[in-house]
Formats: C-alpha cells, sequence, structure tokens
C-alpha cells in the first residue's frame, strides 16, 4: 500500500538534506500535499517540490513539527521489527561505554526513534512518549523491553508537556509489571534513591554524570553549595570526594529527603535547605557566608525562542550571586541544559555577572552531555547541556 506524499515547498528541502529530521508545518506545500487529512501519527513519504524521495515519517498535522523521518529509505516499514532493531542498536552502544544498567537508553532522535526516550535503572525502565507517531507503537515498544529484558516493571512517564503540544493527554502508568515509589541508581561507587514516577523528568538526570565526575578534582576540604539540588547528585559525588562541607539547596522537601536518605546510606553528611534558590543565596550574602565551590544547575531557564531575553538575565542574575559568595579562588559550575542557550551565551552570562560581581574569572574547562545522550550533528537541538567550571579570583 503506498503512503500519501508530502511535498515541500521550493528551497525547504536543504535542511532535510544536510540530515535534520523534523519538517515544520509552513514548509509543507499544502496546495499539493493532503497535510490535515493525515491521521496524526500515521507514516508519509516526504518529497523535495521536485519530487526527489527524502524520506519516510510519521505526520502530525496538529503539531508545529508536521513530520519526523524515520528512514531516509521510501521503503522502510515502521513496525515492530524496525523497532526492535533501533532499540538494540542503541543497546550495544550502552553496553560498549557502560558497565553498569544504568543509562540513558534511547535519546529520540538521536539513536533514530523521535519521540521517544527511556531510561533505565537496571530492571526497572521509565519510558516517555512525546509524539502521536510513538503513542501509536507504545504498546510494541512495552513488548520489545520485556522480551529483551524481562524487567521488573515498566513505567510510561508520558506527563510531560510536550505532549500537549502534539494534541496527546497527560498520563502516568505501570505498563508492566510493579515499579516501587523510589528505584535504586548507581553513579561513581554510590547508591541514590530516586522516584521515577513522582520526581523530575523521569527520576534522575543521567545526563550530567560525567560533569559529576569532573567536579571532583575542584572539591577536596572545601565547602560545597549545591544550588537546585534535587536529589542531591553533585552534593553526594562532592561529599564522597572530600568536601569539609556540602549545602544542597532545593524548594522541595521531598527531593531534599530523598538526598538525605542518600547520604545516610552512603554514610555520607550533608546540610540541606528549602528555598527558592535566589531567596536562598540572598541570605547567605546578607550573612556573610561563603563556600568554595557552588554548583548552579538550574532546570531551563529558556524553554522556547521567545523566553531568550528574560532567560538570559536568570542565568546572569544566578551567576553573579553565586560569584558573590565565593570564596576568593572558589570555583563556580554554571550549567545550563536549555538548548536555546548558546556556548557563547553562557559565556557571555559569566563575563557580565562577573563585572557586576566586581571578581575576576577563569573558565577552566567546560562539558556536556554524556555519552549516552549522543548529539546528532545535523541536528543542533540535541546539544543542549553545557556545563562551565569557572575559577573567580
Amino acid at each position: 500500500m503506498s503512503l500519501p506524499v508530502l511535498f515541500l515547498k521550493k528551497r525547504e528541502d536543504r535542511r532535510i538534506k544536510a540530515g535534520h529530521v523534523w519538517v515544520f508545518s509552513n514548509e509543507v506545500d499544502t496546495n499539493r500535499s493532503p497535510l490535515k487529512g493525515i491521521e496524526p501519527g500515521s507514516l508519509a513519504e516526504v518529497q523535495a517540490s521536485n519530487g526527489q524521495t527524502l524520506g519516510v515519517g510519521y505526520v502530525n498535522p496538529k503539531s508545529l513539527i508536521s513530520v519526523r523521518l524515520l528512514s531516509r529509505d521510501a521503503a522502510m516499514t515502521f513496525d515492530r521489527a524496525w523497532l526492535q532493531q533501533q532499540l538494540l542498536s542503541a543497546l550495544a552502544w550502552r553496553n560498549q561505554v557502560y558497565t553498569e544498567p544504568y543509562y540513558r537508553l534511547v535519546f529520540g532522535e538521536s539513536d533514530g526513534l523521535p519521540g521517544l526516550v527511556i531510561d533505565r535503572y537496571d530492571d526497572i525502565f521509565v519510558v516517555q512518549i512525546t509524539t502521536a507517531g510513538m503513542e501509536r507503537v507504545r504498546d510494541d515498544i512495552v513488548s520489545i523491553l520485556v522480551e529483551e529484558f524481562a524487567p521488573m516493571g515498566i513505567l510510561l512517564r508520558n506527563d510531560t508537556s510536550m505532549r500537549a503540544l502534539e494534541g496527546l493527554p497527560s498520563y502516568v502508568e505501570v505498563a508492566h509489571g510493579d515499579v516501587a515509589e523510589t528505584v535504586q541508581v548507581k553513579e561513581g561507587g554510590l547508591s541514590f534513591q530516586a522516584r521515577p514516577e513522582q520526581g523530575q523528568k523521569t527520576g534522575w538526570f543521567y545526563d550530567q554524570r560525567d560533569n559529576r565526575e569532573r567536579l571532583l578534582r575542584y572539591v577536596k576540604g572545601r565547602s560545597v553549595l549545591d544550588l537546585f539540588s534535587y536529589i542531591g547528585a553533585w552534593g553526594l559525588r562532592a561529599a564522597q570526594a572530600g568536601a569539609k562541607r556540602v549545602t544542597c539547596v532545593d524548594s522541595s522537601m521531598m527531593a531534599l529527603m530523598d538526598a538525605t536518605a542518600s547520604a545516610e546510606d552512603n554514610d555520607l553528611s550533608i546540610h540541606t535547605v528549602k528555598s527558592d534558590v535566589f531567596d536562598a543565596l540572598k541570605q547567605f550574602k546578607e550573612q556573610g557566608e561563603t563556600f568554595g565551590v557552588v554548583v548552579a544547575d538550574p532546570p531551563a531557564f529558556i524553554k522556547r525562542r521567545k523566553d531568550q531575553k528574560e532567560g538570559q538575565k536568570a542565568y546572569q542574575r544566578l551567576y553573579q550571586m553565586a560569584m558573590e559568595i565565593l570564596e576568593p579562588n572558589g570555583v563556580l559550575v554554571a550549567a545550563s541544559c536549555s538548548s536555546h542557550f548558546s556556548h557563547d551565551d553562557i559565556r557571555q552570562s559569566v563575563r557580565r555577572a562577573s563585572h557586576y560581581a566586581n571578581r575576576s574569572t577563569q573558565i577552566l574547562e567546560f562539558g556536556g552531555q554524556g555519552p549516552d545522550h549522543p548529539v546528532h550533528p545535523a541536528i543542533p537541538e540535541t546539544q543542549y547541556l553545557k556545563a562551565y567550571y569557572v575559577r573567580v579570583i
């Protein structure tokens, strides 16, 4: 059975030919293409205006991203066998890189599975589906995981706001087996308690693993402040590496309780502060309290391009307030998970913050997301994470 064909407007094929997999609704020639008549999540062939085939993808006429390409091969079949092959390819790479089963198993477009994220906590899998195309094959995804891993439990964490853009409902559901309220995560020889059903995102931030490792050389014998600490990943790694005191600040009491429980499980000690981070920074300054290392790893201040101006102000303010309570020769970890906040943006924000804080700075090193969050070279949106290590003199 032949697929419907979506023609692009003239000169709108360049980005796709360069390797990107998103087709925006305003790039489709709707005079030649039945975009609105295609059922969300079903397949279509994408062609340039001259009839050249560009690939096959699933469609959602309700979304700004109207097509996400799955293959450049017009003969591909989006079925269980294809999904299984893609997932096993992703698994092979993780097995090459990691010795323990704690990682992001699938990272959307970068693993050739747009709209799908899977995090693995040993024998617990947390699946997040953000597109109509992947929602249609939800049961196949679950059955493949059951067949390949025989997991204890699979949780569908489908409550992200991105689903609304696709016209999809929000829900959280155990799709297989049992998923406990808290699960164990292992990193760097430590064990953490995460909540896949109630916690942020899918419960844990694997993407910062390598950046937390970079932190360790800077913390021995120093007081460390972990801002937006969530369940204390940065703070506990610092305590493990010999920090003399670790303070975790977060607005969630549940997250801080989990951080404290994880510290106790690992025979470590941390101090927690339940507060808005900016309020806490103001109070630390007023009290004259200083730190040797400040980790500033906030949630995305810039989720959409239109938020860029206000978001940049928020990052700069955060970095400035952190610099103002750093000891001489202290280290600021300036992190951002906003894809719309570039490396140049973060450098400029650090520069401006140091000016207003009246401190000199040096950028010592920087890092991005780990290899279980690979960057697709043609999709800049997949390179979102940045962590700069800044000496504040």
